[in-house]
């Protein structure tokens, strides 16, 4: 018997004109996720293009058979998702100018055992600050303020665990730290930061601190019987940057597309990339390295494809955020259950992805035929690279192997690498007397368009003997 109160002709339309056919099988991944986990409800969204292509909700907001049908607009804690919204304040203090991400801790908020690490080390859990507290479970006990948790007056400090930037370790410590950054570096509380200068200009007014309007119960489910316990729910205090903030679908769901890349006027999209660049790697014995930590965000390289995004628990609650950052296409969940959700976003992405394919944008000329010269075979030492124009990038070799990489034009004869070993890296093309390319200098290593040219100033020289 369906967990769902609902019959499958109130299963909720998709938003933008998606396949019936996919709508429901995606209907059917999220109702056997709930069953399978024994999830009190379950809610989920798809994001394209900035917008939310399909939506769900399976279950109650008690858990009960009878009780109330959650919806797109039911209230989860998203749990450690609100450290993306941290980072991100933070972020926008950067840009201003008001802080370098290599600032110490200590040269904003005095005071602390904290004081050494650098920001962009606490972004990325790569401080070495203790995981938790040290009084009681924060997650499911009132907070203080930050000079009980961490400050001088603090009777048990904060400490480091490990040398900051030695190692991944992920830290709920650091995020309270880096709350109350952006709470002394505007003068008001953190969230207060957050709702004026992200949720509100982002259009998420049912993201708060606390819960409002329609709200799931945060249960816990026996593990030995179909029966549930109510999770406490308080004010975490300065604990509250590290997993604080309650959501819904909807708003999530814009939270998603911020994350895809449209983030209007909120971030830039190269401080959004900058965020997503690896800073510490998620290192567990005897698996293979797929999960890192960038600044504020989980990235993830799956067989070649970036993710990027967030979990979330909180006692009661489970919440998800990953998008494909090439395509944008993402996915939220949230669920009000201590534990039992598996990989249901992930499987909901790919699922869709699979049924709702995006058409390839169409091909259309946009070269620079006055770079047409640099366009073919060119050696450097023995070894054999074919340049290429694809749109305004020059291409050498193969992106992704080797060395390959695109390059920027930045100026006449003036490029900058954009991929790999040469990320950043100066290209200049050295023309003839007669005005044709002699060679390329990059990164001091010369291209030539014969092995070894004795005529295009080869470091080293090139042997008089020749080749024999």
């Amino acid at each position: 018997m369906s967990t769902d109160p609902r019959s499958d002709a109130d299963v909720p339309t998709p938003t933008r004109g998606i396949d019936p056919a996919t709508a429901r099988h995606l209907h059917h991944v999220l109702a056997t996720e709930q069953r399978r986990g024994r999830l009190p409800s379950v809610a989920a969204g798809i994001v394209r293009d900035g917008d939310l292509a399909w939506s769900d909700a399976v279950g109650t907001l008690d858990g009960r058979a009878a009780g109330e049908a959650a919806d797109t607009d039911t209230q989860y804690r998203m749990g450690s998702i609100t450290k993306t919204f941290v980072a991100v304040a933070v972020m926008r203090l950067r840009d201003a100018g008001r802080l370098d991400l290599l600032d110490r801790f200590e040269d904003h908020v005095p005071g602390s055992a904290l004081g050494g690490a650098t920001i962009a080390q606490l972004l990325s859990h790569g401080a070495g600050v203790q995981a938790e507290t040290n009084g009681a479970w924060w997650e499911r006990t009132p907070g203080g303020d930050w000079d009980e948790l961490a400050g001088p007056g603090a009777g048990s400090p904060v400490e480091q665990r490990f040398r900051a930037g030695r190692r991944f370790h992920y830290t709920n410590v650091g995020f309270a730290a880096l709350g109350e950054l952006v709470a002394r570096a505007h003068g008001t509380d953190w969230f207060d930061v957050v709702r004026r200068d992200l949720l509100e200009p982002l259009g998420m007014s049912r993201t708060t601190t606390r819960p409002t309007g329609r709200a799931a119960h945060g249960l816990a489910v026996h593990p030995f019987a179909d029966v549930l316990l109510t999770e406490p729910e308080h004010d975490a205090g300065a604990m509250a940057p590290a997993g604080q903030l309650w959501t819904t679908v909807q708003d999530l769901s814009r939270w998603a597309a911020f994350a895809g890349g449209e983030t209007g006027d909120v971030l830039s999209g190269d401080t959004l990339a900058e965020m997503y660049e690896p800073h510490t790697v998620v290192d567990n014995p005897g698996q293979a390295w797929t999960t890192s930590h960038g600044l504020g965000w989980q990235v993830w390289n799956v067989d070649g494809t970036r993710y990027a995004g967030h979990g979330g628990s909180m006692p009661g609650f489970l919440a998800g955020l990953r998008v494909d950052v090439e395509s944008g296409d993402g996915v939220v969940v949230l669920a009000n259950s201590t534990s039992g959700m598996g990989q249901v976003a992930t499987d909901l992405l790919a699922a869709f992805v699979e049924r709702e394919p995006r058409t390839p944008e169409p091909w259309h000329a946009a070269g620079d035929p006055t770079a047409l010269d640099l366009v073919g075979t060119w050696h450097w030492g023995p070894s054999v690279s074919t340049a290429r124009l694809v749109g305004e990038h020059l291409v050498l070799g193969e992106p992704g192997q080797a060395r390959g990489s695109r390059f920027a034009p930045t100026g006449p004869d003036e490029w900058v690498g954009l991929d790999g070993y040469y990320t950043g890296e100066p290209l200049r093309v050295v023309r003839a007397t007669d005005g044709s390319p002699s060679h390329l200098d990059l990164a001091s290593f010369r291209f030539t368009r014969t092995a070894y040219d004795p005529a295009a100033d080869v470091p080293g020289g090139v042997d008089e003997g020749g080749w024999r």
